[in-house]
């Protein structure tokens, strides 16, 4: 029997990345569920007997070079870069550059040292696909969203950085750039815990876009035929016709 193609996902405990490595393990890859809270991906494992969960730390070069000797010589041809995340929203002139800098290291600066550590893999194997979730704060600045927006508008850039030098390579990158997710976690993280403040985004918006409609979006993209690259995907959901325009309903 052949063995199962695997595909590594990080920042999968939650969110956009569990939720892949649900879908993608049901679609007959063998998923190698990578984050920090190794509980958390302990439990996600048990769903599916094709999920495995190591604990990675994406902000830990070792954490990040343990990943890549355990997985060598197994056919990884698919690493979805999900780690990230937004920790304030703060005016320019008022924010924490120590907060940038943590931005920075997790959003980008992490995806770096992933795709370092895992494209020798995928070289090996002879093809491969690297997906890179981004955000639409990528595309376009917002108040207040300084340190996101940088972060996502460099993680944006690295995506095309690695297209043009893996030219040629039988390797493809993808960039999935979502609009308004609600997920468990993101936008309480940023704003320290506070669910009242977190609650007031998605406020009158009756269907923002859930994780496992990204998740959808990803398996789509890395299930084309080889030849077939998605370079990037804007997806919102319906009442988000642009970054700074959202419908929201009446409160009643």
């Amino acid at each position: 029997m052949t063995q199962r193609e695997y595909a590594v996902i990080t920042g999968a405990s939650s969110g956009i990345g569990a939720a892949t490595a649900r879908l993608l393990a049901d679609n007959g890859f063998h998923v190698i569920a990578a984050a920090r809270r190794l509980d958390r991906l302990q439990e996600l494992a048990k769903e599916n007997n094709e999920i495995e969960a190591i604990e990675l730390d994406v902000t830990n070069q070792k954490s990040v070079d343990a990943i890549a000797e355990k997985l060598k010589g197994k056919p990884v041809s698919i690493v979805v870069n999900c780690a990230g995340g937004a920790f304030d929203f703060n005016s320019v002139h008022t924010s924490d550059p120590e907060v940038w800098k943590k931005t920075f290291d997790l959003n980008v600066v992490g995806t770096v040292r992933v795709v370092k550590a895992l494209t020798p893999h995928m070289q090996a194997h002879g093809k491969g696909h690297i997906v890179i979730i981004t955000s639409t704060a990528g595309q376009r600045a917002y108040e207040n969203g300084g340190s996101y927006v940088a972060a996502k508008f460099a993680e944006s850039s690295l995506v095309e950085t690695l297209r043009l030098e893996l030219n040629g390579q039988p390797i493809r990158v993808t960039e999935i750039a979502p609009g308004m997710v609600k997920t468990e976690e993101f936008s309480t993280v940023r704003f320290g815990g506070d669910e009242e403040k977190a609650a007031k985004v998605y406020e009158g918006v009756e269907k923002p876009l859930t994780a496992e409609d990204v998740a959808e979006s990803i398996r789509w993209s890395v299930m084309l035929p080889d030849h077939f690259n998605i370079d990037s995907m804007t997806i919102r959901p319906l009442a988000q016709a642009a970054a700074h325009k959202v419908f929201r309903a009446p409160i009643k």
